[in-house]
């Protein structure tokens, strides 16, 4: 309950700090909208009094050539020059008023926004509230849902295995019984990769909900690898395919979750028999790197797009809309449990050149003494 809590307060923080970011863009945004405004709007006013400045002008021009005319008996220029001065007063005063107007305008503008983007802000805060109590329920009975689903299909598988074994164990010499014990092998088989797909769904949600827990000791990664391998040994053989281990090579101590590890070499084994074709190869190794140790597990399949060597590691990934091996939460889970342990994995590989995925942990836990 700790670790849910935990992992909730660090998500809300996210998305805190998130809006926070979106909110001082927002403000930015706004700012710089109404300061380009005021410039767009200045900019006309100065246009069209530069045009009625030139308009004037030219009026001036054309009444200075008149009264350069023959009129003696006509003395206008000082007529001319009070009517210009009432003329540019006007003018003072009406662009003293138009600039008082706009400043209102802004002035106006800007108070209006002020008032606006709190309240706005408040409208949003209130319905964040009510969307995380609405998500964070809807998180707690889709996990208990989803707890109670695998507990009552993992029963039920049990109860499959169980009767396919009796049917086994009863099965006699003659032909059909051969045809008997074919079948219960593929019920168990069936079974089986039903279990982990079931037991993927459960990590998947352990992961969401911040409680994957790896509880790391001691050991030998030698006996670890040679544990992976001797337990695909059999699904290798069936498809034609070479898997090779350095099980037996030196011991190289580290401190790890030894099941949790085993489920990423089984995940990484079985994604390399899945994709690799009858009569290729698969190589299990491992060796120190600095403060860790790496692990590789390499094959001779397809390959992999440069594009996609990050998404396969992502939840649901599949090569293709139609492909159907699997649910694609393998190397998802994988991640997450290297991640787990202070380590990260990756994939190298190019397009008909096959694949090396490749995962490193420290030779120490987190928080364990030197």
């Amino acid at each position: 309950m700790e670790s849910e809590d935990k992992h909730a307060s660090v998500e809300r923080k996210l998305t805190d700090e998130k809006l926070r970011t979106e909110r001082e863009n927002t403000d930015r945004a706004l700012s710089d909208t109404q300061q380009s405004v005021d410039e767009d709007a200045d900019q006309v006013v100065r246009r069209a009094r530069e045009n009625a400045d030139a308009v004037l002008e030219v009026a001036r021009e054309k009444a200075d050539e008149q009264l350069a005319g023959p009129a003696p008996n006509v003395s206008p220029s000082d007529t001319v020059a009070q009517e210009r001065a009432v003329e540019d007063e006007t003018l003072r005063e009406e662009r003293a008023t138009a600039d008082e107007s706009l400043d209102r305008e802004r002035r106006k503008d800007a108070s209006d926004l002020s008032r606006f983007l709190p309240l706005e802000r408040e409208a949003t805060d209130r319905m964040l509230l009510i969307e995380r109590a609405r998500s964070d329920a809807a998180v707690e009975n889709r996990d208990d849902f989803l707890g109670m689903v695998c507990h009552d299909l993992r029963d039920l598988l049990s109860g499959i295995v169980l009767s396919s074994s009796m049917l086994a164990e009863r099965a006699s010499q003659s032909d059909e019984g051969k045809r008997t014990l074919e079948r219960t092998e593929t019920i168990r088989r069936y079974a089986a990769r039903m279990d982990r797909l079931i037991g993927d769904l459960v990590d998947v949600a352990s992961i969401d909900a911040g409680k994957l827990a790896v509880v790391s000791v001691k050991a030998d990664t030698a006996s670890l690898v040679a544990e992976a391998a001797d337990a695909f040994q059999p699904s290798a053989v069936a498809k034609s395919i070479s898997l090779e281990s350095d099980g037996a090579g030196p011991c190289i101590e580290a401190e790890f979750d030894h099941d949790r590890m085993l489920q990423v070499l089984a995940n990484l084994i079985t994604n390399s028999i899945k994709f690799t074709p009858g009569g290729g190869a698969i190589r299990i190794f491992r060796e120190l790197a600095g403060n860790g140790v790496r692990f590789c597990v390499s094959d001779s399949g397809p390959g992999i797009a440069e594009n996609m060597l990050e998404a396969v590691f992502e939840r649901f990934w599949q090569v293709g809309k139609n492909d159907r091996r699997g649910l694609g939460l393998g190397l998802y889970i994988s991640r997450c449990i290297v991640e787990a342990h202070g380590g990260r994995i990756w994939v190298e590989s190019e397009l008909g050149k096959g694949s090396h995925f490749i995962f490193q942990v420290p030779l120490r836990a987190k928080g364990s003494a030197a």
